[in-house]
């Protein structure tokens, strides 16, 4: 049974940092490239980061480029999402991914082909 599981969601005052993880069981990142979701209220779902782990292959969207990173521990099943100086436009609850390529267009990032997602964590930046 394919599972993604998110955690590490919560509230972060401005400038600080969370890390949020994404269990995935039923395939491993050989099978799918993975990928980082957001949506705000009242916002279209956007992609904030893809990556295929295993040939160590990350893309970022500019929105948040030198700021978030994307890791993932192939023994473990586990996708990272490393966030470091939040912002309150950064406020969303995430969702990782798993689909069958990476797409990458000026600015933005996604999946081709999304076919399982994870339920989603809060992330809340406020002071």
């Amino acid at each position: 049974q394919v599972q993604l599981v998110e955690s590490g969601g919560g509230l972060v005052q401005p400038g600080g940092s969370l890390r949020l993880s994404c269990v995935v069981s039923g395939f491993t990142f050989d099978d799918y490239a993975m990928g980082w979701f957001r949506q705000a209220p009242g916002k279209e779902r956007e992609g904030v980061s893809c990556a295929s782990i295993g040939e160590n292959i990350t893309y970022y969207a500019d929105s948040v480029k030198g700021r978030f990173t994307v890791s993932g521990d192939s023994a473990k099943n586990i996708l990272y999402l490393h966030m470091s100086s939040l912002k309150p436009e950064d406020t969303a609850v995430y969702y990782c991914a798993a689909g069958y390529g990476l797409f990458v267009a000026p600015g933005h990032v996604g999946l081709n082909g999304v076919k399982h997602w994870g339920q989603g964590t809060q992330v809340t930046v406020s002071s």
